[in-house]
């Protein structure tokens, strides 16, 4: 007896690659990261490519979102990759914002905020190599959270230098500005141990 159709869609169902989209959000986020260092280094036209790399980004978790509706199978649990896509996300949206935020205070990017962005770099550089192997060498993908991790310290050290010589300043308007631009990336520097650490966890769930 030939089944109904409905059974046999979902026996044959596609199952979507989710962690190869992932892994493609992970290489926009580095783009616009890249971008973003570039900004602070003081390239200011490297604004609109930060802002068109965060909507590329965007695209790029919805795909992963939308895939996740799909697949029937996954490597690993579909509410880490869920999560993982997410907290990646917020890493570029602070980007977005920090660039937002110095333009409405006519703020140029000054030596912290350089120093801080290349760290931020490299820590997503070191997210996104994690990213492949989730799967299939977990002990390379936990090394590469550990290097992210790294660099979020060093971003804490850079934050903690450029907010001591906030109190050399004697221009308020400057000095509230340049707190708020250095927490911004202080929080930067969370999101990318927050996706370290979920890393881990997934890596752990699996063991």
């Amino acid at each position: 007896m030939q089944q109904p159709v409905r059974w046999r869609q979902w026996f044959l169902r596609d199952s979507p690659d989710v962690l190869g989209l992932l892994v493609d959000q992970s290489r926009v986020t580095v783009d616009a990261m890249a971008s973003f260092d570039r900004w602070a280094s003081g390239e200011a036209g490297e604004a609109k490519g930060v802002r068109a790399l965060e909507h590329a980004g965007d695209t790029a978790r919805r795909a992963v979102v939308a895939a996740l509706r799909r697949a029937f199978v996954t490597p690993v649990e579909p509410e880490d990759l869920f999560a993982l896509s997410e907290l990646l996300d917020s890493i570029l949206n602070q980007a977005k914002n920090i660039v937002r935020e110095a333009e409405v205070l006519d703020m140029a990017p000054d030596g912290p905020m350089a120093a801080m962005s290349h760290l931020a770099l490299v820590g997503v550089q070191q997210l996104a190599l994690a990213f492949p192997n989730l799967a299939s060498r977990p002990d390379a993908a936990t090394d590469a959270a550990d290097a992210a991790i790294h660099q979020q310290r060093l971003m804490e050290r850079e934050y903690r230098v450029g907010m001591s010589k906030l109190l050399e300043a004697h221009d308020i308007r400057e000095v509230m500005g340049r707190r708020e631009l250095y927490r911004r990336y202080a929080r930067m520097g969370d999101g990318i141990e927050e996706v370290a650490d979920r890393i881990w966890y997934t890596v752990v769930k699996r063991a």
